[in-house]
């Protein structure tokens, strides 16, 4: 068991001491049998060893051990197989992508919008084409919109109608998920059911939350029977406390999608896809201020 390779790697470490155990013999039969320990636990797929591995135990064991890349926020409990691992390279470089656009980007042109509480605008970065830029102010703190947008991501179909169900398909440490989202079927949709696998990531930075997603694969999900799989190239929202009253929140959200064609409808026109995006993303900002000033009056 995990409890007893633990237990192992302990009394391993103190062996590594020569002076305290003269003893060369006892030294080489527990590293024999830590090595079959951890053998064993890694053919039947377990990834509980502990991801410090202590320095005497590596001295011992010589670099094979390190299976564990070296420890930050989103891998510090755990070891990770490697898909898990390429999940959470691609949320941070998705967010290391947003960053960039936030930072660099200054040819922000507006985007007409009938809602105006939601500036929008839109910038065209290369290798990822136009991105949309929906800007509000919500008057509920940072860490209540984190909790809903993120760890509550399962329940927002609830409260968007657009989507009829995202479901979380795996949980890589405390920053990274998997998920499948489905939009919901509607009358009069100018682009018809979606459906969209994506890494999403949590990250901050001073006082920032940032929420980002982009689009991943795994097996087997295909796509739904009427839904064309989409790909959500990058979407980052950015959750800011406002400097003067930290009760609200300065809501920022970059979004570029790749809809895919229709195997009936064929191409998309890009003016649909300017029409549908921007005011996707306005339509998401009003149903989250109706659905928080819901739970907030009950």
């Amino acid at each position: 068991s995990c409890a007893m390779l633990r237990a192992t790697i302990k009394l391993c470490c103190g062996i590594a001491h020569d002076h305290l155990h003269p003893l060369p013999g006892l030294k080489i039969t527990a590293i024999a049998a830590l090595q079959k320990g951890r053998r064993g636990l890694m053919g039947r797929g377990s990834h509980c060893l502990p991801s410090k591995i202590p320095l005497c135990f590596q001295r011992l064991m010589g670099k094979e051990t390190a299976v564990c890349p070296e420890p930050n926020r989103d891998i510090s409990s755990s070891c990770f197989s490697s898909t898990d691992l390429s999940y959470i390279a691609q949320g941070k470089r998705a967010l290391q992508q947003a960053l960039s656009i936030l930072q660099e980007h200054t040819s922000w042109q507006p985007e007409t919008m009938l809602d105006a509480s939601v500036i929008m605008s839109s910038t065209v970065v290369p290798g990822l084409g136009k991105v949309f830029r929906a800007e509000a102010v919500l008057a509920v703190p940072v860490a209540q919109l984190h909790q809903e947008l993120f760890e509550r991501i399962e329940e927002m179909p609830q409260w968007n109608p657009t989507l009829s169900r995202v479901k979380v398909l795996q949980r890589v440490g405390t920053d990274t998920l998997v998920t499948h989202e489905v939009t919901a079927p509607s009358p009069g949709n100018l682009v018809g059911q979606r459906d969209f696998v994506s890494v999403r990531h949590h990250g901050r930075r001073d006082t920032a939350i940032y929420l980002v997603g982009t689009a991943t694969y795994i097996e087997p999900l295909p796509s739904l029977e009427g839904c064309i799989r989409a790909e959500s190239q990058l979407s980052c929202i950015v959750l800011q406390p406002l400097a003067r009253d930290p009760g609200r929140t300065h809501f920022t959200w970059l979004l570029s999608m790749d809809l895919k064609a229709s195997a009936t409808a064929g191409w998309i026109p890009a003016s649909v896809v300017n029409r549908v995006l921007p005011q996707s993303q306005a339509d998401f900002i009003q149903h989250l201020r109706q659905h928080l000033s819901a739970i907030a009056c009950p």
